[in-house]
């Protein structure tokens, strides 16, 4: 999935690819494609015939029964662009492209299934779409028309970058501006960033907040956005936002999680504005987008007023039924009428008719507003996006109208004109889309689209008119002239500057600004990064080996390293010229290692048919003569393991003893003679120490005839613990029972003279563990089928009944690597303490719901786990994620868990009053009754069987209230939004429809003379003294 630039070869596809109709500029065109037999086809993936756009094959790639890759696809149609034949292009290709995909109506042309992106294709990320394009509910839907005679209708437009050159795009030299690279769905933040960055003012109290060399970019928002803004300042090349979102808290899985610009932007400044508390900025977020806001109710006949006065760091506009920005202030500020039914009550006046509204007290410098784009709709019973028209001026004037914004207190000394600085676009629909932005850094000069990596100098026209919304004025691909179509790209988010405060916030934030030493980190770590690229340019003239030994092992298996042997990454690695001989290069390790070239003996690491990776045999004397290029040259074809970079040897550290005596055989042997093209018995003094003469760096001794290298593990039962005990040569036709002295004097004091012992083989750990038992008494190879590299684990024996009275939880090796392969480990919370850790369990993932809870109660002491409630962590707000898991939601601890993104993982708990079952089976409204003074008299929770009536509601509610409800009066239920009533819910209605997380539920009892009124007409005023 993503966008591309590279010159195509014009032999790589065949010529009888079929051309295409294209613009002018050859940049655009659209292709149709007629799919037949639609319920014929039986693969998982059906593509397209190739097709020519912007001199470049393209192809559509669909998934008919979802795409099982893309998060829950299976219950979705995918689509996706590509690249026809991405292995066919040179090195470093790429295209930039905006693309469409729509699956035509064949029955209503505006019943299409339509989306659009834009991306950069190369070969890491050759296709780029829709794993959720469409439910497949939707897509077989007769009445859609999206398939009609077993026939669908896809057309795919294309719009290649005008100015694609087949090198890379510099944003920095072609703007003076850099770009934030994508980690995946992150588009929103990156626009949001570039706004922030682009406010010099912010950026400056951004580099004067404290931070220390000790901080943690990873864990520390300050320092990770102090150092994300430098480099976006001074970098030549777009910058990784990786450690700034790892100090939001998030993992991988939540950076390709699309989240929404409002929430990030006040989280993110929230945050802020609590770290910059006793420092020299505080108060910066504040002086910088704070207003304030006067809600008042004035009765008109009395002298009482109301007044509360509130701040806002951002506004959210109505876009629905406003053309412009002055009628969604006009909608804002509208004065609402409580007279009639819904009078005021005024204290010591009693109901009396007045108007209630919201005026401004003043507005910030930089003001941020919020177009509501997104609206649930509850006739549809969904969420829609609004693509209205919406028109937004280059200047606004809040003083418009002789200042009918403002209250009547506000400061009318300041002049409230504003530039626009930044436009935030959303392009797509309410499921999902891009994000980027449109930017005029000076305010008065260009304007600049920042879309992820890319930067471009922009038209007006572009950041203002194209990002109005409404309908597309040139016609459709794919339909008849007239049909018009919304367009999906428009404006979501304005940033403007008071004029008046232009000089201060547009101000000059250098070098200076910047605490010393972060200044010299950031250049370590530039010059390092020059240093890797350096390296990386480099990097065909040099091999990386990466060298383990018996010691890596032993360490890494004190950590979480449990299965296989070493994992190579962690290893010590050699950086050596390709040309170096193989002997200099044991040289080098000598004088690093300390362990002398004669006591080095290496192994070839193969990679086998179950995907373990173990030392497989030796270097022959012949191969350690070669360079080190042509040694893995050789050696990988012979594995048959993949030609990289990195070249992985085990190094055996030989005894002395045996060193010492190979040493001896080679300095008594006789020469060899002149045309011997291999001197297998040449010495040097250059390897060894006093002055002796010993082998060359070419040699080692080669293993005994009829040896095989074993690894040994050792399991205490006991202690829960596995180690890492060594390696031996032993005789392959030997048995384990004639080895025990060895491997005794291996385990020194882990294992007890006497003790019986079992012996397991470690045969493979995914994708699941198989550890087999083997009899000691058995020949090592000729029964046991053991050779070079293979993993043996001894324990002792645990006697049954240690087991059974539970002293011992894991009696077997091969118990105990199935728990380690299965382990979780789960810090839980209070819900009513979110951020407080209680205690951490060990748990597995292949645990129940029910073990899972169980294991939880045993921890709190809870007699009825079934009374426990649990929820998952929301890392965005670092809280817990609503609704709660339901009971037995999922069948493992892994199903609750799925992003796995570290060894541990939180959830929160809470201790119900009733099991979670019974309490499922209930619905729990809050409902407000209120007296006939219209005053709230209590708050109460209702629950009832999820299919009552409302009319079972007013029971429970009458039952509750006892005699503060009047006897043998009728009750009603009513929802309330914003002080206004917007229905009466009849007796008869079902519970389960009602959403008293978005209605105000209110009872309260039926004046006589109003029994038999209409009173359900949505829009009239509650009434009361705005306690709801």
């Amino acid at each position: 999935m993503d966008d591309s630039l590279a010159l195509v070869a014009t032999d790589a596809m065949d010529v009888s690819m079929p051309p295409l109709v294209e613009s002018a500029d050859g940049a655009n065109g659209s292709y149709r494609w007629v799919v037949e037999e639609w319920s014929k086809i039986r693969t998982t993936k059906h593509r397209s015939e190739p097709f020519n756009i912007g001199g470049f094959y393209w192809r559509v790639l669909i998934f008919p029964k979802g795409n099982s890759n893309g998060g829950g696809g299976q219950d979705y149609l995918s689509l996706f662009l590509e690249a026809a034949d991405p292995e066919a292009q040179p090195y470093g290709w790429a295209r930039y492209a905006s693309f469409s995909l729509t699956v035509l109506s064949q029955l209503d042309a505006t019943a299409r299934a339509y989306k659009d992106a834009s991306h950069k294709f190369e070969s890491r990320e050759a296709d780029w779409g829709f794993s959720h394009f469409l439910t497949l509910a939707e897509f077989h839907d007769p009445a859609r028309g999206l398939i009609v005679n077993d026939t669908v209708i896809i057309t795919c437009d294309v719009s290649m970058r005008k100015d694609f050159t087949p090198y890379p795009y510099d944003s920095r030299k072609e703007t003076g501006f850099i770009g934030l690279k994508n980690q995946g769905a992150t588009c929103y933040m990156n626009s949001l960033l570039q706004t922030l960055f682009h406010i010099p003012y912010f950026r400056k109290a951004v580099y004067h907040m404290p931070t220390t060399e000790s901080d943690s970019p990873h864990s520390s928002i300050p320092l990770a956005l102090q150092s994300l803004f430098y480099k976006v300042q001074f970098a030549e090349n777009a910058v990784a936002t990786k450690d700034l979102t790892r100090s939001f808290g998030w993992d991988a899985y939540d950076s390709f999680m699309q989240h929404d610009v409002q929430e990030l932007n006040r989280v993110l400044c929230e945050k802020l504005d609590e770290k910059m508390k006793q420092t020299s900025v505080e108060g910066t977020i504040q002086k910088l987008f704070e207003g304030h806001t006067k809600f008042y109710i004035n009765c008109v006949d009395v002298d009482c007023q109301s007044t509360r006065r509130e701040a806002f760091l951002d506004l959210q506009l109505d876009v629905k039924g406003c053309k412009d920005v002055y009628a969604s202030f006009d909608k804002y500020v509208d004065v609402e009428k409580m007279e009639g039914e819904n009078k005021y009550d005024a204290e010591g006046h009693g109901l009396q008719d007045a108007e209630k509204g919201v005026l401004f007290t003043d507005f910030p410098p930089v003001l941020q507003l919020h177009l509501k784009r997104f609206e649930y709709d509850y006739q549809r019973d969904l969420n829609v996006k609004i693509n209205d028209r919406y028109e937004f001026p280059e200047q606004l004037d809040l003083d418009a109208g002789d200042g009918k914004y403002l209250s009547p207190d506000a400061d009318r000394s300041v002049r409230n004109k504003y530039l626009l600085h930044s436009v935030l676009v959303h392009s797509g629909g309410v499921n999902g889309g891009h994000y980027y932005a449109y930017i005029r850094p000076d305010l008065r000069g260009k304007w600049f689209k920042f879309d992820d990596e890319r930067v471009t100098g922009e038209e007006a026209t572009r950041a203002l008119n194209d990002q109005y919304g409404g309908e597309d004025d040139n016609p459709a691909p794919g339909y008849q002239p007239g049909i018009k179509l919304p367009k999906y790209s428009n404006a979501y988010m304005l940033v403007y500057v008071r004029e008046s405060d232009q000089d201060n916030m547009i101000c000059e934030a250098s070098k200076k600004d910047i605490a010393t030493h972060l200044v010299s980190r950031l250049e370590k770590e530039q010059l390092e990064k020059d240093l890797k690229k350096k390296e990386k340019a480099e990097a065909h003239l040099y091999t990386v080996i990466k060298l383990s030994t018996a010691e890596d092992i032993s360490k890494q298996m004190e950590g979480d390293h449990h299965f296989d042997l070493v994992d190579h990454e962690a290893c010590r690695s050699f950086r050596v010229e390709k040309q170096t001989l193989f002997g200099d290069f044991k040289r080098k390790v000598a004088t690093d290692l300390g362990v002398p070239v004669e006591r080095q003996r290496y192994w070839l690491w193969a990679r086998r048919q179950n995907h373990t990776f173990r030392p497989n045999r030796t270097l022959s004397q012949s191969e350690e003569l070669l360079t080190v290029f042509e040694l893995q040259s050789t050696t990988n074809v012979n594995a048959k393991t993949p030609l990289t970079s990195n070249f992985c040897l085990f190094l055996e550290v030989i005894p002395e003893h045996v060193a010492a005596t190979w040493v001896a055989e080679l300095a008594s042997a006789p020469p060899c003679p002149d045309n011997d093209d291999f001197p297998a018995r040449a010495v040097s003094g250059g390897g060894g120490g006093g002055g002796n003469d010993v082998p060359t760096a070419f040699l080692a001794p080669p293993v005994p005839a009829g040896h095989i290298l074993l690894f040994f593990k050792i399991y205490d039962p006991r202690a829960e613990t596995l180690r890492f005990l060594g390696h031996l040569l032993l005789d392959q036709e030997s048995r384990m029972v004639d080895n025990l002295e060895t491997v005794m004097r291996l385990a020194g004091p882990l294992l007890l003279a006497g003790e019986e012992l079992a012996m397991f083989e470690e045969i493979k750990f995914e994708p699941d563990v198989f550890c087999e038992k083997k009899d000691l008494r058995n020949p090592l190879k000729s029964s046991l089928q053991l050779g070079d590299g293979d993993i043996i684990c001894i324990q002792p024996v645990i006697p049954q009944a240690e087991v059974d009275k539970g002293k011992v939880r894991f009696g077997t090796t091969k118990e105990f690597m199935e728990f380690l392969h299965d382990r979780q480990r789960v810090i839980f919370r209070d819900i009513s303490t979110p951020r407080e850790d209680k205690f951490t369990l060990d748990l597995s993932k292949i645990m129940s719901y029910d073990a899972v809870t169980a294991a939880l109660a045993a921890a709190l002491g809870v007699a009825d786990s079934s009374a426990l409630r649990l929820s998952t962590h929301n890392s965005y707000t670092l809280g817990p994620k609503t609704p709660p898991l339901t009971h037995r939601c999922a069948e493992t601890l892994a199903d609750m868990l799925p992003s796995f993104h570290d060894a541990k993982d939180i959830l929160y708990f809470e201790i119900l009053d009733m099991p979670l079952a019974e309490l499922e089976r209930l619905k729990t409204l809050k409902v407000c009754f209120h007296g006939r003074d219209t005053k709230l008299v209590e708050t109460s929770n209702i629950r009832i069987p999820r299919d009552s009536c409302v009319s079972d509601v007013l029971e429970e509610v009458r039952g509750k209230l006892g005699n503060k409800v009047t006897p043998g009066c009728e009750l009603r239920l009513l929802e309330i939004y914003r002080a206004k009533i917007y229905k009466v819910l009849p007796g008869t209605e079902k519970i389960e429809s009602i959403d008293d997380h978005y209605w105000y539920i209110r009872a309260e009892e039926v004046v006589q003379e109003e029994d038999g009124a209409d009173v359900a007409g949505g829009g009239a005023s509650a009434g009361g003294r705005g306690d709801h």
